[in-house]
């Protein structure tokens, strides 16, 4: 109550951030005119003015009123666009580094340019993320006019790009791209070998355009670079065999739709063991035996594959491969793939070609990504309702920024039916009305077999209209630009209108480039351009008289964000527009999140077939529903962040590490100290502190000293001189591994050896790394069985990935020492040189955000190792065990597979 009063005397924190912005206005408007008598040139000569004035100690802040007014003028000259007041007040609020909440059709592509022409003053660089190739190119392509009348470069990341060509990009004033390529780029530069291989520059300032999107939905998972494991294609179709036989009796199985998990029952397994033995797969043991814990994994994944996953809902089959399809935005996602043998599952499911599943290289999440920036903003059409997540995630603030014409949309309260087919009949009856007055209609759907059950419904009444979903997502701008125009029809998923609006009436150029066959850029294309706009002009006449764009949404869904984004496609710029969404108890929301008791209440309320129940009530009932949804969804995400921050931690000091050795002139220095690390580590173990002579392992210690150092040296001779002790063994060890060192690198030369060593030491820093990732994949996976034991599986986590860690440091020192003390470089051989990632492949994460996540599985060929032949200690053959000695279990088998010992001939 007492908040309420003080929000009616004060104002909201909202509204009195707003007025503190608002203030600034008209010191930029008054200096407008000054600026409009500006030449060209002189209007451009302002950019080095401003770079001048920050040189000698002016901050952003500043300069901001001039640069705005610069940035405004500029727009009005190459682009024929003029930036509103309220535009003004979006720009200060992204230079802030806030999310500037804006409605669709308000400009954000526009309002952008203010705080990136600002920031890029600083010569840091400004990113700009959009959610597709298609945006970055775009908007690179169409503010890039304003960016470079003003004197600034301006670069677009998109995919199939070469290195250089990305690396000019990044280094431009300003460069355009998607979330998903500034992520991998980051990934692929820190698996580079050269510091002048990498692309990206240092971080300093992104805005994130449909930050939601960006930072929420897809930031459920990490992106992750992959390299290819065993082929495992029959054993998936084999499985899936058995998983189809089962799925045919609801009782082999129990599904809770609300947490999207599945799990076979008793009788389920029964069945399962029972085929399985009947196809030899189960050799011996239980089900649940240990040695059978990787066809229960196989087992469990085509069980979701089947009972979880649908076709055209989840994903689709195109081009003999199945395509994910974003539950958020309703776009295929070509390319990527969903991790831990789901997507070898749907495929089997499918009958496609099963391909192989992929092991981590490199992994990050966008939350980590975009927390790498000292200065992030975002902007979109929907934020308020996530509010808490981007400023607990992200110490983000969400600026609600009003309307540049107050909008008159109409929003109905939504109508509920008892059945789909009733819904979807009243749904039909209302487009042919709004058709008949000349009303344009947008219909969102949820899932793309939606969209074409409904289509064939119209079709089947005679109504003529266009389809967009991931089917069609290549006509997506050609089919927007038609959807304003009289009686039109539009059927569309989630991702409707995303980047470009509904304008009333139609998009002119798009149709005047449709309607065009030659160039669209003479004289006859701008006669043509002028003929369309006039007849777009009445139509839009026409469309204002019959009421506007009409919103009908047909099922509502799990987050309010993306309803509100299918109803802010009507109503733009003050435009009349309307909105009404549809349900009926049969859709999922209403059947799995809904009260128990709507049902009984409208069958108490004497609800008849046909009639549908419009209350208030409802309405509040479904978001709270919907709340409830989006509590549990955030909570999953911050879940995954806290174990993701743990890596976070490790990933950074590696990389850091990792630029300090490329950034080095040598790496002797590092080398001598992990072969000094290495030997006290052998003695150590050998020589245990306070141990008597006779409890020394010195056999031992000349096996790890022969294996690691290749060297054959009489330290059991040693141990029996009177006196000797622990460091005396330590320091003549070392003295021995320094000669041989010295000697090596007089051969080989001093120069050579030093680029030998900087080589190998990254070769095996990414090695250890990749096998660290595959072990914290592997912990993650069963840490959560920790609770049982009373115990918080977070800080367990931290426990044993700090260990982990730890021993991947260790295994580094052991790995490095034992290459260089024991390499010979081949005659003539070209020094080592690791082949580029080639990208063929991406990962996705389930729906459930439990896996890890998107993936672009790289050609990753080690040239290293193959340029390079560990020399053998004396007498040892590969093809007779016998001669082995004692080798260690991280070294490379003596038998030449060129896998670890300890996964070839030293497995069990």
């Amino acid at each position: 109550m007492f908040a309420r009063l003080a929000r009616m005397v004060f104002g909201s924190s909202n509204d009195r951030a707003l007025k503190r912005y608002q203030a600034r206005v008209p010191a930029i408007n008054a200096m407008e005119p000054g600026m409009a008598a500006l030449s060209d040139d002189a209007l451009r000569g302002k950019t080095d003015e401003f770079k001048e004035r920050l040189a000698k100690g002016e901050t952003l802040d500043d300069i901001l009123n001039e640069a705005f007014a610069v940035c405004r003028e500029a727009a009005k000259r190459s682009l024929g666009m003029r930036h509103f007041d309220v535009q003004m007040i979006g720009g200060m609020v992204l230079h802030d580094g806030k999310i500037a909440e804006m409605k669709t059709g308000e400009g954000k592509t526009l309002v952008a340019t203010l705080p990136v022409y600002l920031n890029a003053l600083s010569g840091k660089g400004v990113h700009v993320v959009t959610v597709n190739d298609y945006l970055a190119s775009r908007d690179a392509d169409w503010m890039g006019k304003l960016y470079n009348f003003l004197g600034l470069s301006v670069g677009k990341i998109v995919y199939g790009l070469s290195d250089p060509e990305r690396r000019q990009s990044y280094h431009a004033d300003i460069t355009y791209g998607t979330n998903n390529e500034f992520g991998f780029d980051y990934l692929r530069d820190n698996m580079k070998y050269r510091l002048e291989d990498m692309v990206q520059r240092d971080f300093a300032y992104a805005i994130v355009d449909e930050v939601d999107s960006i930072l929420i939905d897809e930031a459920r998972t990490p992106l992750i670079i992959s390299g290819p494991t065993d082929d495992l294609s029959d054993l998936y179709n084999r499985v899936d065999i058995v998983v189809k036989e089962v799925v045919k009796d609801p009782s082999n199985f129990e599904k809770d739709e609300k947490m999207k998990t599945v799990s076979l029952t008793e009788a389920g397994t029964q069945v399962v063991a029972d085929a399985m033995t009947a196809a030899g797969m189960l050799e011996e043991g239980d089900l649940y035996d240990f040695q059978n814990v990787t066809l229960v994994h196989h087992v469990n994944q085509s069980l979701r594959a089947h009972t979880l996953f649908a076709r055209d809902v989840d994903y689709m089959v195109r081009g003999g491969k199945i395509v994910i399809i974003d539950e958020f935005t309703g776009r295929a996602m070509e390319g990527r793939r969903y991790s831990e043998g789901l997507h070898q599952a749907l495929e089997a499911k499918e009958h496609v070609e099963v391909q192989p599943e992929n092991q981590t290289l490199a992994s990050i999440t966008f939350q980590n990504y975009f927390r790498l920036f000292p200065k992030l903003a975002g902007m979109t059409g929907t934020a308020s309702t996530e509010a808490d997540e981007f400023a607990e995630i992200y110490k983000l603030e969400v600026m609600e920024i009003p309307t540049n014409v107050a909008v008159a949309r109409a929003d109905a309260d939504d109508e509920v039916y008892r059945s789909a087919a009733e819904k979807y009949e009243a749904v039909a009856n209302l487009i042919i009305e709004a058709r008949d007055r000349g009303q344009p209609c947008l219909v969102g759907t949820t899932s793309i077999e939606k969209s074409e059950h409904l289509s064939a419904a119209l079709k089947a009444k005679g109504i003529p209209h266009q389809v967009l979903n991931a089917r069609y997502h290549e006509q997506e701008a050609a089919i927007v630009a038609q959807a304003g125009r009289p009686g039109a029809i539009t059927i569309a998923t989630n991702m409707a209108g995303r980047g470009t609006d509904i304008k009333l009436g139609g998009n002119a150029e798009m149709l005047a480039r449709a309607s065009f066959a030659g160039e669209p850029d003479g004289p006859e294309f701008e006669a043509r351009l002028a003929e369309i706009r006039r007849e777009v002009e009445s139509n839009a006449e026409k469309v204002k008289q019959a009421g506007g764009l009409f919103v009908i949404g047909t099922e509502r869904h799990e987050s309010r964000r993306i309803d509100n984004q299918l109803r802010g496609r009507s109503g733009r710029q003050g435009d009349p527009g309307a909105s009404r969404f549809f349900l009926s108890l049969e859709d999922d929301l209403m059947r799995i999140f809904g009260s128990d008791r709507m049902g009984g209440l409208l069958e108490k309320l004497g609800l008849k077939e046909g009639e549908a129940i419009i209350h208030p009530w409802i309405n509040r009932a479904l978001e709270r529903a919907q709340k409830k949804v989006e509590a549990r969804n955030f909570d999953t995400r911050k879940n995954l962040l806290k174990y993701d921050d743990v890596m976070n931690d490790q990933r950074k000091e590696v990389y850091a590490q990792r630029r300090q050795l490329m950034a080095a002139a040598d790496v002797a220095e590092t080398v001598a100290e992990m072969r000094r690390e290495v030997i006290a580590d052998a003695v150590a173990r050998g020589i245990p502190e306070n141990a008597y002579p006779e409890q020394w392992d010195l056999e031992g210690l000349t096996n790890r000293v022969r294996e690691t150092l290749g060297l054959d040296l009489p330290i059991a001779e040693w141990g029996r001189e009177e006196g000797i002790d622990e460091e005396a063994v330590r320091e003549r060890i070392q003295a021995a591994a320094d000669q041989s060192y010295a000697a090596r690198s007089a051969n080989i030369g001093l120069e050579r050896m030093r680029e030998v060593e900087k080589s190998i030491v990254l070769m095996v820093f990414d090695k250890v790394w990749k096998d660290h990732l595959l072990s914290l994949d592997h912990l993650r996976q069963g840490i959560g069985l920790r609770a049982y034991g009373q115990r918080d599986p977070l800080n367990e986590y931290k426990s044993e990935a700090f260990n982990l860690f730890n021993n991947m440091l260790a295994e580094m020192r052991e790995e490095t020492t034992r290459w260089l003390m024991q390499v010979e470089l081949a005659p003539e051989a070209p020094l080592p040189s690791p082949e580029p990632v080639s990208f063929t492949d991406m990962r996705h994460p389930a729906p459930d955000g439990l896996d890890p996540g998107y993936d672009a599985a790289p050609s990753y060929g080690m040239a290293a190792t193959q340029e390079l032949t560990t020399r053998g200690v004396d007498g040892v053959d590969p093809n007779d065990p016998t001669t082995w000695h004692r080798t260690a279990r991280n070294a490379p088998c003596p038998c030449g597979s060129g896998k670890k010992y300890k996964h070839c001939h030293g497995r069990g």
